[in-house]
């Protein structure tokens, strides 16, 4: 073990990373000192030393660091040992145990709800959301959970016409601005609500999981049977408050806010 001293070192060069991956490109030491409130020879001592390691990378004619190579590669192995799934399945687990009912995480892949994980009761109901299954994302809430919690613009670039808006059961927005009206609603209350969306006679809640920027990466949901000839307006609090909790329980464990 190194000296205490040692640890603010470590910290403040952590920092740095954290600074750089949250940037757009390469940035000047200036603006890394600015915003981390570190002297200026300290800023150049950190990333000199990052450089050499390889996690950071100099650019002289543009006097500006990036991520380097290293820093790719300890990302790429972090998700080689699939951490979300592995992190969500005994909280999925624990969730359905409160409530009886399926559990899934799923992701934005595009303009698509990717399903990573399911964890069922003993006596599950059939639904489509399987492990691998993509959905317009407008659809299911696990979906919207992670939309309502994005730029306009974004949301904007992944549904750019009418024609993105596909329709499974006749119900869920059919264009942007009725999406946005559903996002700015759920985003507001803290979870989004799908009744009959993706499966006729099957509703589910759902609440974003976010990382260490407070960017939506995931969401947990909670899918149930649900038969009502119209959207009726339920939103299931109760459902939706152990759903929450799995997903905030799930943003701690990422080291997320």
């Amino acid at each position: 073990m190194g000296a205490s001293s040692d640890v603010p070192a470590l910290r403040r060069g952590l920092a740095v990373l954290r600074l750089l991956a949250g940037k757009a490109g390469p940035v000047t030491a200036t603006a890394v000192a600015r915003e981390l409130g570190l002297p200026r020879s300290t800023t150049y001592h950190l990333l000199g030393e990052l450089a050499e390691a390889g996690f950071v990378t100099h650019l002289p004619e543009e006097r500006r660091y990036g991520l380097g190579v290293a820093a790719f590669e300890l990302g790429s192995a972090y998700l080689r040992h699939d951490p979300l799934e592995r992190l969500a399945r005994p909280l999925l687990r624990r969730l359905i145990e409160r409530t009886g009912h399926t559990a899934h995480l799923g992701v934005l892949h595009g303009g698509e709800t990717l399903y990573l994980l399911r964890e069922q009761p003993a006596h599950p109901h059939t639904v489509v959301t399987d492990v691998g299954v993509r959905l317009p994302a407008h659809l299911p809430a696990s979906g919207r959970a992670i939309l309502a919690h994005l730029p306009a613009a974004q949301v904007r670039a992944l549904f750019p016409t009418r024609s993105s808006f596909v329709r499974r059961t006749g119900r869920g927005p059919e264009h942007l601005p009725a999406l946005r009206g559903l996002l700015a609603v759920e985003k507001r209350r803290g979870w989004a609500v799908e009744d009959g969306y993706v499966t006729e006679g099957f509703a589910s809640v759902a609440a974003a999981v976010f990382d260490h920027t407070g960017r939506p990466i995931a969401a947990i949901s909670t899918t149930f049977r649900h038969v009502c000839p119209d959207e009726c307006g339920e939103t299931w609090a109760d459902l939706a408050h152990e759903t929450s909790r799995a997903a905030s329980e799930l943003t701690a464990r990422l080291g997320g806010r």
